[in-house]
């Protein structure tokens, strides 16, 4: 779960978890991400973490997805571990996000994780979508797969999904399953507060239930 697609993904809200907890049976990991870009965060940004890491676990996350890299593009292992720590001290999922894909050496920082004992790495297989990445991802499941999970994401859909799956050998996949719709109410005159600048004023992205349906009847 997370908020802010169009930002790669930023920390959910509160009422969002807890809604979808006491309305739904799903299993639920929230992202930890405060601002966009990067992943290499100042000291306030990281004291802001980990006081959302425990406010989500402590209303029912089922686990959380995060990330940390220095500034050289390798895993920050300080702040890794400590989210890992408070996340297994809930008895939830630790997930390190496509963090993974902006950092350096795939298979040293697999290597890496698994001795942090991260559950689940997101990836694209370091490529803008999972279907460009789709061998490294093979690689990866092929050589990692039974000490740590590999999870697919990045511009998977009900038409690519078996594909990426029997090419891969993974287990499981991440997609947003989004539409554009539109909010009038967005720009009036000369003031705008559209967000997606290329597209019709007012448009927004938001999860299409026909797409997660469809999405499931492939996975079955």
């Amino acid at each position: 779960m997370n908020s802010a697609l169009f930002l790669g993904g930023l920390t959910p809200t509160l009422s969002a978890l807890q809604l979808t907890k006491q309305t739904t049976n799903l299993k639920v990991i929230c992202m930890v991400r405060p601002r966009g870009a990067g992943f290499c965060y100042s000291e306030a940004e990281f004291k802001e973490i980990l006081t959302t890491a425990e406010l989500l676990l402590a209303n029912g996350a089922d686990g959380l997805s995060f990330g940390f890299l220095t500034e050289a593009g390798e895993i920050d292992i300080d702040r890794t571990r400590q989210l890992v720590e408070i996340t297994h001290g809930y008895d939830a999922e630790a997930v390190f996000h496509r963090a993974f894909d902006c950092s350096i050496d795939p298979v040293k920082n697999t290597t890496t994780l698994i001795k942090l004992h991260l559950d689940r790495i997101l990836t694209s297989g370091l490529q803008p979508t999972a279907w460009a990445g789709r061998n490294v991802l093979a690689e990866l499941q092929k050589n990692f797969g039974k000490q740590i999970e590999i999870l697919a994401g990045s511009g998977i859909n009900p038409a690519n999904v078996r594909s990426l799956i029997s090419t891969t050998g993974i287990k499981q996949v991440h997609a947003s399953c989004t539409v554009k719709q539109i909010d009038q109410t967005a720009y009036r005159q000369q003031v705008d507060f559209s967000y997606l600048k290329q597209e019709v004023p007012g448009s927004y992205e938001a999860v299409s239930p026909q797409l997660v349906r469809q999405l499931l009847a492939e996975l079955k």
